[in-house]
């Protein structure tokens, strides 16, 4: 029994230092390759989305290399029309950004006034009056004129200074400089994009190749079960994403009437930007006030309508998280909230915003592998609800 335990208690320290070494590698790996990967992981999340509509137009006797190009072009079509709505608003409100920053020096100037005026009541209230006339400033007395003798020592003449010549550079404007200072992470952001298309099209066009090659990778027992996680990734990214964006669409509906309804500026485009910001877990909700509170500025002075936009923006909120979220996405997630904001803080510190955005399908995504093969199906269940 001795000589069976023994070996047992050998290897367990091996094995933990071998999978936090390999949990450390897998670690670097994604921190070091995050432009490859979001660039994949987003080109295979629009192919699923767009993998129904090529099944639709394969079943009109279409062959599937014209029906993904027809579906991938439809696509880019929606993308653009939809950037060059948001774009032709951006640029009216570039325009007006002066007008926005008289508005918020105006703003703060009152403030200051104001708390001046509250330090300065605070003072009179807390310090005495005595106190406060001893610490007027009395005047102070002349200083004595310095004795004169018969020779005066006439000082020694300064050089002339030299005049050089400076040059001045013209300080860029800070948006100019931001870009100068990351216009290599913004090449690389844009080379990366600049692939999704033709991913998603191979994606689309070799779908049926690459299932069967990706299953031959399997021995027969195994096979089965990667075709059902496979499947079951599919069914969840996909409900998960149309479910986040006819949610997102709702918002922007409500929130954009709510803007119009208040008169403020570019009511669809802060209504979008509102809407979808909202749907970011935890922190959706100080996002989601923030476009509100910039179209006020330039409208309102008083602070209720600013209080109105708020608690309006706020309802919407509270109501799409808790009754429509989970009818919508919530059946096709089953994540606990602990596992949530875990994968929430892990994926954003290895891909920063777009971490942030691609957590819960990620993590969601490998619950749903983890509930098709049967050695981590314990580990599902620490993730499910």
């Amino acid at each position: 029994m001795a000589a069976i335990v023994q070996p047992l208690r050998a290897r367990r320290p091996r094995n933990v230092v071998g999978g936090l070494t390999a949990l450390l590698a897998a670690g670097a790996l994604l921190y070091f390759g995050r432009h490859f990967f979001i660039t994949l992981i987003c080109a295979v999340v629009v192919a699923f989305l767009l993998e129904p509509f090529v099944a639709t137009l394969t079943r009109l006797r279409l062959p599937r290399a014209t029906a993904s190009f027809i579906v991938c072009s439809l696509a880019l079509l929606a993308v653009y029309f939809a950037g060059f709505g948001l774009y032709t608003q951006l640029a009216d409100l570039v325009e007006d950004l002066p007008k926005y920053q008289e508005r918020v020096n105006a703003l703060v100037d009152r403030v200051v006034a104001r708390v001046e005026t509250i330090e300065r009541s605070v003072y009179e209230l807390v310090v005495p009056r005595r106190f406060r006339e001893q610490q007027k400033v009395e005047p102070t007395a002349a200083p004595a004129p310095a004795r004169t003798t018969r020779r005066t020592r006439t000082a020694p003449a300064q050089p002339a200074p030299v005049v050089q010549e400076v040059r001045i550079r013209q300080e860029q404007p800070p948006l100019v400089s931001y870009l100068a200072a990351h216009l290599g992470s913004f090449y690389q952001i844009a080379l990366m994009a600049s692939f999704v298309p033709f991913l998603v099209y191979f994606m689309l066009s070799w779908q049926e190749h690459l299932r069967r090659r990706f299953l031959e990778l399997f021995d027969e027992a195994a096979r089965q079960v990667a075709a059902r996680s496979l499947a079951g990734v599919a069914r969840m990214v996909r409900a998960f994403m149309v479910g986040n964006f006819l949610l997102g669409v709702l918002l922007t509906a409500a929130t954009s009437l709510l803007f119009w309804a208040f008169w403020l500026p570019y009511p669809l485009l802060m209504g979008t930007i509102s809407g979808f910001l909202s749907l970011i877990p935890y922190i959706g909700l100080p996002l989601a006030l923030l476009p509100a509170v910039i179209s006020a500025l330039p409208v309102y002075d008083a602070m209720t309508p600013y209080l109105l936009l708020g608690g309006a923006v706020a309802l919407f909120h509270l109501i799409a998280l808790n009754l429509l979220y989970p009818k919508l996405v919530g059946p096709r997630v089953h994540l606990n909230p602990l596992a949530v904001t875990v994968a929430l803080m892990g994926w954003s510190a290895l891909w920063g915003a777009m971490g942030l955005i691609l957590a819960i399908p990620l993590t969601a995504a490998i619950k749903a592998v983890c509930d098709n093969v049967p050695r981590l199906e314990p580990w599902g269940r620490l993730l499910g609800d």
